[in-house]
Formats: C-alpha cells, sequence, structure tokens
C-alpha cells in the first residue's frame, strides 16, 4: 500500500512539475500584451483562428491565448489568474480534473481553458450545478468573452426550442447537466432535424464541481416520461397505506436499515389476510396488493419527511441527499412515490410510461473531451479514470491552508450532542465569530433552528424548503455575529468572504452537526472556511443515534447504546473503537454507492 502511495505522490509530482513549465512559459507572454491596446489584445482571437485553420492544433496556440485571456481578466473583470490558476486552466485544458480548494477561484481558472477550446468553433459546454451558477456565471464571466469577440448562450429549462438553439449555438454556452441530458433525449426522440437544439454535437465540456456531478447524480439515469402507464388502482394505494399504519415495529414487521428495506413478519401477514380478509396474502392473484404493502411499509417506515422528501404546495417532493436540495420533477418509481402521497394525504399521480432514457456516466462519454473542476475529487480518482477516463491532479494552493481542523467530538445521543452544538454556537456568537452550521437533514435544520431560537440566537436557515435565496445568504455568511444553519450543501459555487474584523476573531467557524454518508461532502463543508490563506476552524459533532451509525455502525455501536446511562448524555465519549466506526460507516456506505453507479451504467449498455 505505502508503495502504490509513494508512485501516485511521485507521478502527481512529475505532472505538476510539467504543467508547472507550461504555467510559466504562459507567464513570459505577460508584459508582451500588457503593452497591447484594448483593440489590438481584441484583435488576438480572429489572429488564433486563423492560425488553427491554418493548421496550428490548440496546444500548439496555448501559451498565447492563455496570456490574452488572463491579461483580458484584468482588464474586464479585474482579475488577474495567479499562477496556480494556470496550472489548473492547463489541467482543465488536457481533458483531467483539477482537484483545487475551495475559494481557489475555480470560476477565473475556466476563462482560459474556455476561451482557448472555443476558438475552434465547435463549441464548449460549461456545466455548473444549479440554474442559478449558470446565469450568474455566463453573466459575469461572459463580459470577458464578449470581450475577446466570443458568443456566449445561457441554455435554461424554460426555454424555447429557437432559444435553445441559438445558446447552443455560441462559441461558449452555459448550462445544467440535466438540461443538457434532457436536450440530448430529446434530440433524439424529434422527427426531423429542424427540431433538434444541439445541432453541432458534443464536442468539449468543462464540469464545475465535477463530482457531483459525475458521481453523486450518475446513481440516477435521465428518463423522458410519456403520456400515463398502466392505470394504477388508487384504492390499493390508500388501502395499503391505512393498513401498514396500523402495524408495530418488531411484532408485524421488522426493519432492515442496511438495506433500507421494511418486511412483514409472520404475524403482519396474518394481520393482512384479516384486514383485507383474505385466504392467503401470497396468492399469485394478490401480486399487486402485496407490492403496495411493501411499497406501503418503506414510505411509512423507511423513508423519512423532511430527510428524504418534503411536501410543498400538496406535492411530495424528493429531497437529493448530497446537495440538501428539492427536486421537482423528479419521482420515485415502482408506486413508492404514489405510496408517499398515500402516507401523506396528498393527490395520486399517475405512473406514466418511459419513453428515452440515459445514464449521466454513458451522456458525458460522448464528449470529444471531457474535463472538471472541484474541491474534493481524490477519494473517487479511480471512478473517474476507469470510466471518463479522466486523471485527478491536485493543484497547490495560493497561500498555505491556515484553517484548524478539530477533531471529531462524540456523544451518546443526540439531544447530548444538539446541547452541545448549540452551547459552542452560543459561545462563538457572544464573541461575534460568525458561524456556518451545516446539518445533512432539512429536519435537523428545523430541530436546530428550534433550539437556536429558545437560547434567542439570531440566525438563518438554508434548507430544500427555500434555496432561491441561498447564494446571496451564503455570500453573507461570512459577517460578523452571523449564524447560518444550512443543509450539508447548501451555496455550493459561492465564496463566503470575511467581513471587517472577522479575521482578528479567528475567521469563520464550521460546525457540522453529522457525518455524511460521503466524506467528499463532509470535506465540502470544511473547505468553506479558511479561503486564500485566511484563519478558521472546523469541527464535526457525532452522536451513536445519528443516523449513518444507527444504520452501519453495526452491532458494537447498538450493544453500547443499550448499556449507556443517559444520564451521560452530554459526555463526550472517548473510545477510539467509537470514532473508527464512523469512518468504517462511511465506506461502506461510499461502496454501497458505488455499486449502485456501476449496476446503473451496465443496466444501460445492455440497453443502448
Amino acid at each position: 500500500m505505502a508503495n502504490i502511495l509513494k508512485q501516485i505522490i511521485e507521478s502527481d509530482k512529475k505532472e505538476l512539475q510539467q504543467i508547472d513549465k507550461q504555467a510559466t512559459q504562459v507567464e513570459k507572454y505577460a508584459d508582451k500584451y500588457a503593452k497591447f491596446s484594448d483593440e489590438e489584445l481584441q484583435g488576438q482571437t480572429p489572429i488564433f483562428k486563423q492560425r488553427l485553420a491554418d493548421g496550428e492544433t490548440l496546444d500548439d496556440i496555448l501559451p498565447e491565448a492563455f496570456a490574452v485571456c488572463r491579461e483580458g481578466a484584468k482588464r474586464v473583470l479585474g482579475l488577474f489568474p495567479f499562477h496556480v490558476q494556470i496550472m489548473g486552466g492547463i489541467v482543465l485544458h488536457g481533458g483531467n480534473i483539477a482537484e483545487m480548494r475551495t475559494g481557489e477561484g475555480k470560476t477565473l481558472t475556466e476563462t482560459m481553458p474556455v476561451y482557448l477550446n472555443a476558438l475552434n468553433g465547435k463549441g464548449v459546454h460549461v456545466i455548473t450545478v444549479n440554474e442559478y451558477l449558470s446565469e450568474r456565471d455566463a453573466t459575469e464571466m461572459g463580459e470577458l468573452y464578449k470581450w475577446l469577440g466570443l458568443t456566449v448562450g445561457v441554455n435554461k429549462n424554460e426555454k424555447s426550442s429557437p432559444e435553445k438553439r441559438a445558446a447552443y449555438d455560441a462559441d461558449i454556452t452555459y448550462s445544467t447537466e440535466s438540461e443538457i441530458g434532457f436536450d440530448y433525449l430529446r434530440d433524439n426522440m424529434a422527427s426531423q432535424r429542424s427540431d433538434q437544439v444541439l445541432q453541432r454535437g458534443l464536442n468539449y465540456a468543462l464540469i464545475d464541481e465535477v463530482d457531483s456531478v459525475l458521481i453523486d447524480a450518475a446513481r440516477t439515469p435521465l428518463i423522458i416520461s410519456g403520456g400515463p402507464g398502466i392505470d394504477s388502482n388508487e384504492k390499493l394505494y390508500h388501502g395499503a397505506d391505512s393498513f401498514v399504519k396500523t402495524l408495530d415495529e418488531d411484532v408485524d414487521y421488522e426493519l432492515d436499515l442496511e438495506s433500507n428495506s421494511a418486511i412483514l413478519t409472520d404475524e403482519g401477514i396474518h394481520k393482512g389476510e384479516k384486514y383485507f380478509k383474505l385466504q392467503n396474502l401470497y396468492d399469485i392473484e394478490n401480486a399487486a396488493l402485496v407490492h403496495h404493502i411493501d411499497q406501503a411499509l418503506r414510505a411509512n417506515y423507511v423513508l423519512l419527511r423532511d430527510k428524504d422528501y418534503v411536501v410543498k404546495d400538496g406535492d411530495a417532493l424528493i429531497v437529493d441527499s448530497f446537495t440538501g436540495r428539492a427536486m421537482p420533477g423528479r419521482r420515485f418509481g415502482d408506486g413508492l412515490h404514489q405510496a408517499i402521497e398515500a402516507k401523506e394525504h396528498v393527490d395520486i399521480q399517475q405512473d406514466s410510461t418511459t419513453m428515452a432514457n440515459i445514464t449521466y456516466q454513458n451522456l458525458f462519454r460522448m464528449y470529444s473531451k471531457l474535463a472538471g473542476m472541484t474541491g474534493t475529487a481524490r477519494s473517487e480518482s479511480e471512478e473517474f479514470k476507469s470510466i471518463y477516463n479522466m486523471e485527478t491532479i491536485s493543484i497547490p494552493t495560493n497561500k498555505p491552508v491556515i484553517r484548524d481542523d478539530k477533531p471529531d467530538i462524540l456523544y451518546a445521543t443526540l439531544k447530548g450532542k444538539f446541547h452541545a452544538v448549540v452551547e459552542q454556537i452560543k459561545k462563538l456568537y457572544q464573541k461575534g465569530q460568525p458561524v456556518l452550521v451545516g446539518t445533512v437533514a432539512v429536519s435537523s435544520s428545523e430541530h436546530l433552528s428550534d433550539l437556536l431560537d429558545e437560547a434567542q440566537i439570531p440566525h438563518v436557515v438554508l434548507n430544500a424548503k427555500k434555496h432561491a435565496e441561498e447564494a446571496e445568504i451564503v455570500k453573507h455568511a461570512g459577517q460578523k455575529g452571523m449564524v447560518t444553519i444550512a443543509t450539508n450543501m447548501a451555496g455550493r459555487g459561492t465564496d463566503i468572504k470575511l467581513g471587517q474584523g472577522v479575521v482578528e476573531l479567528g475567521g469563520l467557524a464550521v460546525i457540522g452537526t453529522e457525518r455524511h454518508e460521503s466524506r467528499r461532502i463532509d470535506d465540502q463543508l470544511r473547505g468553506r472556511s479558511g479561503r486564500q490563506g485566511d484563519p478558521g476552524v472546523s469541527q464535526f459533532y457525532l452522536s451513536l443515534e445519528d443516523d449513518l451509525m444507527v444504520r452501519f455502525g453495526g452491532d458494537r455501536i447498538r450493544r453500547f447504546l443499550r448499556r449507556i446511562n443517559l444520564a451521560d448524555e452530554d459526555a463526550v465519549l472517548k473510545n477510539r473503537v467509537l470514532t473508527h466506526q464512523v469512518e468504517n460507516a462511511q465506506k461502506q456506505v461510499e461502496g454501497n454507492n458505488a455499486d449502485a453507479r456501476k449496476n446503473v451504467l451496465l443496466y444501460d449498455d445492455v440497453l443502448r
């Protein structure tokens, strides 16, 4: 193992040395272009295009094109890319992943490879995780591209086909991953070419937050549904729901938290036969009813409101476990969504038939060149290499990271943990140090908000229920005395700048209220603090009753919980075996998720 790690570090070192040399080459042109007038600098774009038409390659013109873009950024945006940002740009041009810490200026880094790759007229797609970021980056960075003589388009869900076509025909198109995927599927269903929007094909995609798109989102294929499918009997959904609500855990049904399922016991089966007046519940003619009961059990006892889904305006909306955002338009399949609708007493919507579908893996493998940026890619580098053929290269920070990442604090119970979190927030608030609190579920953020109200600590809450103003709130989370509670990924892609006097107070304090099932998401939360050499501190507060520990902590945790004296719930547990169990649980879930992505891809490959 040590040898393999040594080899990885050595190969990274060699690669970085090579990239470092190329970045120095770019910097050599800085003085030359600084002397150019605006008109002369803008005149370089048609010159580069002509050189490409005459047979030169993008690699040939890279140093000069990067330098022109860099000088343009200084004049238009008032920003001059650092040496490490040029290095990141070179990695992105090479069709690889630049792992850059939060606050290292990824948006400015992407301008150089985007400008260079747009010069050949085949189009560049810049993929962001939500439409707000697409619009923001297209507006802010678009000023630079337009100044340099390129066209910029934004592809949004509500646009008409002609508007979408115009957006895709621009030199640089900003979009979300799902919108490009759905446009691709709709184009393949179109009966004539004039109805298609992606007419130039898929050339170069640069994905911001690449792990979120190619790893986290890749467990769910993109599906276009058509007219109604098999008519489901609404009575069956309500009947199954009413029945399972009469059941007792461990008597009538058993929960298997690890596989996220619930099954009837013999006692439960007898109850079912009595309830539905049947001789044998498992007779072939009762197959539909059994299926509805299974889904009702899962809806009622496995999936939790305000964690797995939220109810908004009479609709049950799935919550993305990685972003904490509600996902309108996405539905659980196989009757599970209808079972949730029956459980929550909202209108039951009919299932529809699948007309076209594709996985993110197969969609993005169709691009001639694919690149991405994120602060956390190293742990998934093998998957990026094997599925997308992208190397992960860690770019050094511009200034050393001085954030203090404190060890986790472990409590026996949720009550003890939240009590400690509130006490810590109170201390920091009285001192004036801004606090960003990360929660995994919507329900946790609301519970903590209630506790802070009781403690009379002013705060703002960001969760799946309201994220329209998300970036604006996150932007101000670094001001003196601010307390912001957010589901783990809120504001990803938005910089938290420190207010006046905050550096002296120790910078932004980040508190995690439990571990996410992916270590990368925890690292993203930590990374909100300590940007560009700023001070900062981060700490996670955990309990043995946390969802991750209950599901994957194993028998050892369950035995420990049974033995514990609840009077000691405020006591910190200092047991190496227990803290080690947290890491094991995360590794286990990450393994399960990787298997799920692999199966989705294999299934799609067969269909294709």
